[in-house]
């Protein structure tokens, strides 16, 4: 388990192709996709700059519902959601938080095992897939 409750990896695309990647893989998985938000697009509304940075926010009833059964305060943390994201030295990142982590923070029970199991396992295979990290 990440001890900041976020795992994080290297993309071999930019942050947008990281993004447009993992819309394809959550679709092809059967998740909905819900708001997908750009930060840097934000920024730029307000005169600001920012590194490219994007937000999607994704998830289906089948995996978070049962985390809501057994502690209805972790709704505050679902849908699920990555941040693709590149650093001051040009690296693209995609981030998200560990479902393990999630647990642990809502103090989740035996009710919610299998579902989190699920979600970290699915996080892990769309995430790799975003980010060229299956190699397959």
């Amino acid at each position: 388990m990440a001890s900041d409750g976020l795992i994080s990896v290297e993309s071999r695309f930019g942050v947008t192709e990281t993004i447009d990647r993992l819309v394809e893989a959550i679709t092809r998985a059967g998740l909905c996709v819900f708001a997908r938000i750009d930060h840097a697009a934000g920024a730029r509304d307000i005169g600001a700059s920012l590194r490219p940075t994007e937000l999607l926010i994704f998830g289906h009833p089948r995996g978070g519902t049962p985390l809501m059964q057994d502690q209805q305060l972790a709704g505050i943390d679902l849908p699920v959601k990555a941040l693709a994201w590149e650093d001051a030295r040009g690296k693209v990142r995609l981030s998200y938080n560990d479902a393990y982590w999630l647990a642990e923070r809502h103090r989740l029970g035996d009710a919610s095992r299998d579902a989190v199991a699920a979600i970290a396992a699915g996080m892990q295979k769309v995430i790799a897939a975003a980010a060229g990290a299956d190699r397959s």
